[in-house]
């Protein structure tokens, strides 16, 4: 692992060695430096934390949910259901919702799909933070993390493993892929109550 560039705050630009078992694209940027081997991550960090504690949480955060996904799946029952795409990197998501007796509150999220690292953890990552939030808890989520990409927010303590995709921002095609199954969840909310999707949503 070696270091690549430092900025402003506490933000750190790492490059590791991905696991030669782990074969799935990482994005345009990164398969023009040898996705076969290396991948590009951003991650967030505190001034005083070592670079075996930056591995730690790379490790943790991003290849255990994407190696790992904890949320994955359909939910039973299946209250809202969409369909995203992202032509940039070829990521593709369905994302199903179990609503509250009311529709109101969000009961669990699972999802679906194939896409490179950033998408899915993203995605896995999205469906932890959502679970007993109500619609437009969601909702105000998503203009928080799309304002994060943008690198104007960030995600409060309780939200904080989100905030690991905040670098995402300084390269607009990751932004894509990360932005992903947000724009997703929004089409999903905002849709007439439906278990079937209406066709996919794009993030281009």
């Amino acid at each position: 692992m070696r270091v690549l560039h430092k900025i402003k705050g506490s933000l750190g630009f790492v490059l590791y060695s991905v696991p030669p078992h782990i074969n799935k694209p990482y994005c345009q940027e990164t398969r023009l430096l040898g996705w076969k081997t290396e991948a590009l991550i951003w991650i967030e960090s505190v001034t005083d934390m070592s670079l075996d504690n930056l591995r730690d949480l790379y490790q943790q955060v991003i290849l255990e949910r994407y190696k790992k996904p904890r949320y994955k799946g359909t939910t039973d029952p299946v209250d809202r259901h969409q369909k995203g795409h992202n032509p940039s990197c070829g990521d593709t998501i369905e994302l199903t919702l179990k609503l509250n007796e009311s529709s109101d509150r969000i009961d669990d999220v699972r999802f679906e799909g194939e896409g490179c690292a950033i998408s899915m953890a993203s995605a896995d990552l999205m469906a932890e933070a959502l679970r007993n939030k109500n619609l437009d808890e969601a909702l105000d989520m998503v203009q928080k993390f799309q304002s994060m990409m943008r690198g104007e927010d960030e995600f409060p303590k309780e939200h904080r493993k989100l905030n690991v995709m905040q670098g995402v921002a300084q390269f607009p095609v990751r932004i894509k892929c990360a932005n992903l199954c947000w724009h997703t969840l929004k089409a999903a909310i905002e849709a007439a109550q439906s278990a079937e999707p209406a066709g996919y949503v794009s993030n281009e």
